[in-house]
């Protein structure tokens, strides 16, 4: 922010500013995204992201609700699923017959990816965990509301999110912190046995 209390929004479309009495009630951070341009740095509210609360929300053990993998997964799926244009609109857009915005010819390379990976995401973490990942982490809906729609016990959505998010992550390629170790598998067998099959 500079000293009148106003943050600019860096796109290339130009600077537009936030007037100071609507910043003071946003948690404004800047982030940098993938356009068809290319790189940008833009002002997001990082309030609007029921995952970012979560990331900043400490639980009784004094750790983060969600890890910074968990996070990192979650706003990456959110990203493609903003630049793959799947956000549904509130109103119609009246400059094409279809009133969605354009047809196939205005299809970039970039949206058609966008699509793609969200799509390969919601396979790879499966139909137990794609819903919650894609109301929490696109549509921001909060958690009560996730539990309250399914009829899940109270405080639940959490741990379902978080086992969703860890999937997400893998499917990433991304890392959990160093200090959680791969468990060791371990059998009843006595020492030196294996197992047969056959």
């Amino acid at each position: 922010m500079n000293r009148r209390g106003r943050t600019a929004s860096k796109r290339d479309t130009g600077k537009a500013e936030i007037d100071a009495f609507r910043a003071q009630h946003l948690s404004l951070a800047e982030r940098q995204i993938m356009t068809e341009g290319g790189l940008a740095s833009v002002t997001i509210d990082d309030g609007e992201s029921p995952l970012a609360w979560l990331a900043r929300r400490k639980g009784r053990d004094g750790r983060s609700l969600i890890s910074n993998h968990q996070f990192v997964a979650g706003e990456r799926l959110r990203a493609d699923f903003t630049r793959g244009n799947l956000t549904p609109r509130v109103t119609s857009s009246w400059s094409t017959p279809t009133g969605r915005g354009g047809g196939a010819g205005e299809m970039t390379d970039l949206v058609v990816a966008s699509r793609q990976r969200v799509q390969h995401a919601v396979e790879a973490c499966g139909p137990e965990f794609s819903g919650i990942l894609l109301d929490v982490c696109c549509f921001l809906r909060g958690l009560e509301d996730v539990e309250r729609e399914r009829g899940w016990p109270a405080r639940s959505a959490k741990v379902v999110l978080q086992l969703a998010l860890d999937r997400l992550a893998r499917h990433y390629g991304l890392a959990p912190p160093s200090g959680m170790a791969r468990p060791k598998l371990r059998s009843w067998l006595a020492e030196g046995a294996e197992f047969v099959v056959g």
